[in-house]
Formats: structure tokens, C-alpha cells, sequence
């Protein structure tokens, strides 16, 4: 009787870790921005691990490897949100949007914008710095002991 308990809640906790993974994986493919997606990660890939991490200690009985699975289900549970905070804070800092409802950008639009922009900052950070350059050696000059002297 127990056996069967114990073999059920086993199977429940598989088909749910399977299940909010499935909805993670789904929510990382179709969710509009970096926000969404880090947030579905977070919330839904750590009850999937969770429940799948749980099966395995249920399925291992009183050992010491149950004891180690148990601390990375803590881990685990401690990690992922704090991975998705630094990605969407890092993301914040990066000047990205969130999206809205009546943005109809695609993904593909947004990427390509993205990379107009840093042309233009990487071509204005070249021309600057090639006219640092000219004005370091305009006014420069070389003494005999090859010293170069401002």
C-alpha cells in the first residue's frame, strides 16, 4: 500500500516537473520580450526542476544522495530567480523596453534596430578617437633619445 503511494506521488511529481517545463520552453518561445521570458524561466523552470528533483528523492528513500538532492532543490530554488534578476536588470541597464500591447515589432525588427544603433555608436566612438589621435600627435614631437616630447 505504501509502495503504490509512494510510486504515485513519484509519477504526479514527473508528470508535473514535465509540465511546467513544457510551459517554460513554451513561454520562452513565444513570450514578446527579454522581461517575459526571464520571468517564465524563473517561476516555471524552477517548479519543473522542482518537481522532477523531488521524484528523485522520493525515489531514492532515505539515503544520504536523497540529502544531496534536497540541497540542489534548495540551490536550485535560490539560483534561478536570482539568474533572471541579473538578466533583466542587465537587460534595464542596456536601455531595452519592455514590450507593449500596441508594439507590433517583431523580434527580428527590434534585433535589426538594434544593430543600426551600434553601428552608428561604434562609427561615432571611431571618429573621436581618431581625432584624439590627431591631436596626441600634431602636437608631438620627437627628441634624440627617441623620448617623444608634448
Amino acid at each position: 500500500m505504501i509502495e503504490t503511494i509512494r510510486t504515485a506521488a513519484i509519477v504526479g511529481c514527473v508528470l508535473a516537473g514535465l509540465f511546467f517545463t513544457l510551459v517554460s520552453t513554451v513561454g520562452v518561445l513565444r513570450l514578446p520580450d527579454v522581461y517575459s521570458r526571464a520571468h517564465t524561466a524563473s517561476q516555471a523552470d524552477t517548479l519543473g526542476a522542482g518537481f522532477g528533483l523531488a521524484a528523485v528523492a522520493l525515489s531514492l528513500g532515505w539515503e544520504t544522495t536523497t540529502i544531496k538532492t534536497v540541497l540542489l532543490l534548495f540551490f536550485i530554488f535560490v539560483t534561478n530567480p536570482t539568474a533572471a534578476h541579473a538578466i533583466s536588470r542587465a537587460a534595464d541597464e542596456q536601455g531595452i523596453e519592455p514590450w507593449r500591447a500596441d508594439d507590433d515589432r517583431t523580434d527580428q525588427m527590434l534585433y535589426e534596430e538594434s544593430m543600426d544603433e551600434d553601428t552608428l555608436q561604434d562609427e561615432d566612438s571611431t571618429v573621436e578617437s581618431d581625432a584624439t589621435t590627431d591631436d596626441r600627435s600634431a602636437g608631438a614631437t620627437s627628441d634624440a633619445t627617441g623620448g617623444v616630447d608634448r
